[in-house]
């Protein structure tokens, strides 16, 4: 029988999350991407506290982009997650890229959260 894409997300994220814990010193940078948004966290798991967040639907955000779903919308909220990361005093994070598969958008965010001086 043949899995739906849905369900080979949700196992490669179970595959994923296995090995990918976010601690104080170092925590998790957490992706979510839907059709039409792209949503990024930092999240301390042992405190179970997320530090910093950005997404595609934030108000400024939607007046810069033309639109919400492509790889300059990643890079941009990618951009914003390392300015408010660092703000926090956050420089090194581990990536869960959410069971997605590390290309496109996914890829644009963690780019650009590099350029913007995360370390992972």
């Amino acid at each position: 029988m043949k899995m739906t894409r849905k369900e080979s997300t949700r196992r490669r994220h179970a595959r994923v999350r296995k090995d990918v814990t976010g601690t104080t010193e170092r925590p998790r940078l957490a992706v979510y991407r839907s059709n039409q948004h792209i949503y990024a966290q930092v999240i301390d798991d042992t405190n179970h506290h997320t530090m910093a967040s950005a997404s595609t639907l934030e108000a400024d955000l939607r007046k810069v982009l033309d639109s919400a779903n492509n790889c300059d919308a990643s890079a941009q909220v990618g951009k914003l997650l390392a300015e408010r990361a660092i703000a926090q005093g956050i420089k090194r994070v581990v990536f869960d890229r959410g069971g997605n598969l590390y290309h496109g958008r996914v890829k644009a965010l963690a780019d650009a959260a590099r350029e913007g001086g995360l370390d992972f």
